[in-house]
Parts: C-alpha cells; structure tokens; sequence
C-alpha cells in the first residue's frame, strides 16, 4: 500500500501564523502537526508517501521533510494546481498510486492510537473502499454514512441536517484504483456548489457503480486542530499522553514539579518549571514560573515572565511581560516586552516576527 498526505490549503483559520507559513508545518508539542500523519502512516508499515502541496509551497515543505530518508521512508510531492477540494487531491495522485491500494491522511488530522490494523484490514480486504467512521455529538458538521436495514453503506451525505445515527467519516480514507474511474465518463463526478471536488462524492460514484465501501470504526483518538481552540487542546492531549520525562542536568534554584522534558544546551535558573512542559534546544529562561502545558520550541528567552498553556515558536522572547500569560500561541522569532506595571492576564495569539508592547 501507499499513502497520500495532504498539506496543501491556505490554513484561514490560523491566521496570522499562516500568512508565513503552512498550517502543518506549525509545531504542537515542538512536533510539526505534518510529523504526526508521517509516523502514524509508517507506523502502519506504509513507506511510500505521496505529499500534496499547493504552488508556493513545496520549497518550505522540501527544506523541513527532505525526501523521507530521515523517516525511513521515500516522499514524492505532488502538485494540486488550483485547491479543488479533496477528490481532486486523489486525482492527481493517480500516477503516483498506480495500480496500488492507498490510504489518504488529512496531514492536519491526528489519530492517537494509531492505524495499522485499518491498513492490514483493507489490504487484504476486495473492497474497492474503506471509509474509516467514528461516533461523534457533532456529526451534522461532517460527513455521514447511511445505511440500509441490512447495516450495508448506502450513501453518504455532507453536513445534513438531521442525521439518521450519530456516527461521522472523518480524515481517512482508502481506496484502490477503481476510484479513479469517478473522475471521467459520461457520469464522472462534479464540483460541488462550493466548487470542489468533494472526497464523499468519489465514494458515492464506486457505491453506484456497484463497487463494495465498507466502513470500519477507529477506536483511538481522533483530533483535528483546525483552529487556535483546538491547537492549544490538541497540545495539553499530547502532553499528557506523549510527554516522558528526560534526564538534565539543572541549576540548583530551579524547581521541577511533574514530567517536564528539555533539550539541550538550556540555560535556566530562579524558576519554577510545572509540567506537563517540553522545552526544545538552547532555550533561556530566568526568574519564571512556566506551566502546566507549556511548549517552548529552540531558542526561545523567557525572563521574569509566568506561562501557562502556552505554545511558543521558534526564537521567541517573552521579556517581563508584567502580566501572566495564559491560553497563547505565539509565533516563530516574535517578542512580547513589557511596558507597563498592570498585573492582568494576557491572552495572545500572535503571528510570525511580530513585537508587541504590553
């Protein structure tokens, strides 16, 4: 088998960090969102990776991933021209495929748990599609499978309004080459009224045409950290779940309270560091409480500050901020100064190379 990730889209709701840079290369626990589906995919024993990107972007998406050796795995970047939705992501990716099974992982999804027992059940499955679903409160907001009396998959229908069970397709999809026959003919697929090919629409076509979908529910954890909410929820689940402690050699005035992980060459004294926290390479910090659920990435300078539940970037300076920091993300090589003597909480959410007074 093969895969498809996606990594293309503008990333809207994560603006201003996305103006500069995409979506999935922005780190969650000091980790690329992007990493996440690269090592669940080859966890699963899948080492040929299909990476789609938009125009624009493949420069910045070559430099972090290189060509998948660093993975123990080939990459090929694939070009979708123009954002036609996620069928057309397929569609181009048909050279690619061949005449191999593959599964596509939306790279800004994750599933904790991971999915190797999916991949084994569809590579050995004569489906022509698996459409992996999940129980969810929210379903009107996503994709629903129907099903007739008999438990067989029916239709799928986008967003309805009143949903006939609770279940929800979610960002994993596998396929064999018969899909790619919805995308010519006579009776070939058409852009939806938002203009985009839509991925439940290639699989209704196989499900008319008489081709076997089945689905199979994920049992693990799925997340899908779209917008800022999410990220910063997505961070506390992975320090929680992910987090292991390391051996460090520190300054006798730090207190360390709970799993806290740092890298190396840090220099820290005077603080209190509260896990679940993860600090990257050559990172400063001085006369500063930080934590719970706090990801520093390399090179950050924290001083007479107070995180909590905070994401920093790359090379960020918080410098006596003079407020307590909470529920934040801020962006790669920004500074946050203080200029005043309030002591109010701050919320930020701030983009790439920003500096900002408080």
């Amino acid at each position: 088998m093969k895969a498809i990730i996606t990594a293309g889209g503008k990333g809207t709701r994560m603006r201003p960090l996305t103006f500069s840079s995409n979506k999935h290369l922005i780190p969650i626990a000091n980790k690329p969102l992007l990493f996440y589906a690269i090592e669940t995919v080859i966890d699963a024993g899948i080492k040929e990776i299909g990476i789609n990107y938009n125009p624009g972007q493949l420069e910045e998406l070559q430099t972090v991933l290189g060509n998948g050796k660093k993975f123990n795995a080939k990459f090929t970047f694939i070009l979708q021209d123009k954002p036609l939705g996620l069928a057309n992501i397929v569609q181009v990716s048909e050279k690619f495929i061949g005449k191999d099974k593959f599964v596509m992982h939306l790279g800004d999804n994750i599933f904790y748990g991971g999915i190797k027992k999916l991949v084994a059940y569809f590579d050995q499955s004569v489906s022509s599609g698996l459409l992996t679903i999940l129980h969810h409160p929210e379903n009107s907001r996503m994709g629903v499978p129907y099903f007739d009396k008999k438990g067989n998959l029916k239709k799928l229908v986008e967003k309805p309004e009143k949903p006939p069970n609770d279940w929800g397709i979610h960002g994993l999809y596998f396929a064999d080459k018969n899909i790619f026959k919805c995308f010519s003919g006579k009776d070939k697929i058409k852009p939806s009224t938002r203009g985009e090919y839509e991925i439940p629409a290639a699989f209704q076509w196989l499900i008319d045409h008489n081709y076997q979908v089945e689905t199979k529910e994920f049992t693990g954890i799925w997340r899908d950290p779209g917008k800022f909410d999410d990220w910063l929820d997505t961070n506390r689940f992975l320090l929680d779940h992910e987090l292991t402690e390391n051996k460090y050699s520190i300054d006798n005035t730090v207190k360390i309270e709970g799993r806290v992980k740092i890298g190396k060459r840090c220099h820290i004294k005077n603080s209190t560091i509260r896990g679940p926290v993860i600090i990257g390479d050559n990172v400063r910090i001085e006369n500063s409480f930080i934590g719970p659920y706090c990801s520093i990435n390399d090179e950050c300078v924290i001083s007479n500050a107070q995180l909590e539940n905070t994401i920093l970037l790359k090379n960020v300076q918080i410098i006596r901020p003079n407020k307590a920091i909470d529920n934040s993300l801020i962006g790669e090589s920004s500074k946050v100064e203080g200029n005043n003597h309030l002591r109010d909480m701050l919320e930020l959410f701030v983009g790439n190379q920003c500096s900002l007074k408080v």
